[in-house]
């Protein structure tokens, strides 16, 4: 035992983002007693994946946001990452505080629009705020445009139409197949089938040119959308779910020689940053070739803070290993499309498995507080 005490003195953990995989690994030190800061520009952990949900139904948002500081007390700091300085250990946050370590977890994540993203400087109050007023939005509409129909712009379809059947809602997407491309062919068309069940108008193997020009999220009467075949839809309210990319900005000057082309990180089987044994990717910014899910983030957290452990104490490291696709599609609260380790599953597994409450469960308990 005393061996391993020797070992800690000095190790100190940085955890850069606080999303799925940050939360886990976080989670993972304490139980470990090591050692840690954990970082994220929010004071609460955002449960993305009900985050359309949040979008459509009101007083749904609060369940959401889960504070960092009930769970992790003085080992949470709120701020924004200017940089990371490789030679010194240490990460400089907005407004010149330095922070140093021993070990780097960095757990970024993807960015992306808005409603289905929500990284920026806030609190939880405003954070939730900003979905209940999306709500409204959502609420003055008659008709709802929905740009990008991979698994985002089914799922917000399938959310506005389930909580408001009167309203039209149409989905656009630039090709003929709905959802991740990772998905089996017969789950993809069985989305399609959910949506078109549900009253959802599709147009699809079309794109709209001038997204960065059309007013985003804002009720507006008959706003026209010309697609690039030149067909003209009308809708009161436009919300794009498009423009996924992996959030680099906190990294991406100190460790360019490691990053991939679509800017995440590259990694070796342990999920060390190539080029640096003391510093892991987690989530959706490793170079991982798999779905970007939150319940991958998760697996590779363990891997990561294993390895640290491991590697204090001499121990062989850890390797992480993709499996079978695993994906489950919310479609609305009463249904889901789906599959389990490449199977496809049945709807009704799908809708009592994920859909009906979004697996929030799951993140209260891992944060270890009571869900409002």
């Amino acid at each position: 035992m005393g061996g391993q005490t020797s070992s800690m003195e000095g190790v100190h953990v940085l955890v850069i983002g606080g999303g799925f995989g940050g939360i886990a690994a976080a989670q993972h030190l304490k139980a470990g007693g090591l050692s840690f800061t954990l970082i994220d520009m929010k004071d609460a952990f955002h449960h993305n994946v009900a985050a359309l949900r949040a979008s459509v139904q009101p007083g749904f948002a609060q369940r959401t946001f889960i504070p960092y500081k009930e769970t992790f007390g003085e080992s949470f700091v709120q701020g924004q990452v200017q940089r990371v300085d490789t030679e010194k250990q240490t990460v400089v946050l907005e407004g010149g505080r330095e922070i140093e370590y021993s070990h780097l977890i960095l757990c970024t994540g993807t960015d992306g629009a808005f409603p289905g993203k929500f990284n920026t400087v806030a609190s939880y109050r405003s954070a939730v705020q900003a979905y209940e007023d999306f709500v409204k939005q959502v609420q003055a509409a008659d008709s709802v445009l929905v740009i990008g129909g991979g698994s985002t712009g089914v799922e917000m379809a399938a959310e506005i139409k389930t909580e408001y059947p009167d309203k039209k809602v149409v989905l656009i997407h630039s090709r003929v197949a709905l959802a991740d491309m990772e998905l089996l062919p017969s789950v993809r068309q069985q989305a399609k089938e959910v949506l078109l069940e549900k009253g959802v108008e599709l147009v699809l193997g079309q794109k709209v040119p001038n997204l960065s020009e059309l007013q985003l999220n804002v009720t507006q009467k008959n706003q026209e959308v010309r697609t690039d075949r030149g067909e003209v839809l009308t809708s009161d309210l436009i919300i794009c779910c498009t423009g996924m990319k992996v959030n680099s900005a906190a990294y991406a000057s100190s460790f360019s020689g490691c990053l991939a082309d679509n800017g995440a990180l590259k990694v070796n089987n342990h999920l060390q940053v190539a080029g640096f044994s003391n510093v892991f990717a987690v989530g959706d910014c490793a170079d991982v070739n798999e779905p970007k899910m939150a319940y991958h983030a998760g697996l590779h957290a363990a891997v990561a803070v294993t390895n640290i452990i491991h590697s204090l104490s001499g121990k062989e490291l850890t390797s992480y290993r993709t499996g079978n696709v695993t994906m489950l599609l919310a479609m609305g609260r009463d249904d889901g499309v789906g599959q389990f380790n490449g199977l496809k599953l049945p709807r009704c597994v799908v809708a009592l498995g994920k859909s009906r409450d979004l697996l929030l469960w799951k993140s209260w308990r891992e944060m270890q507080q009571q869900q409002p």
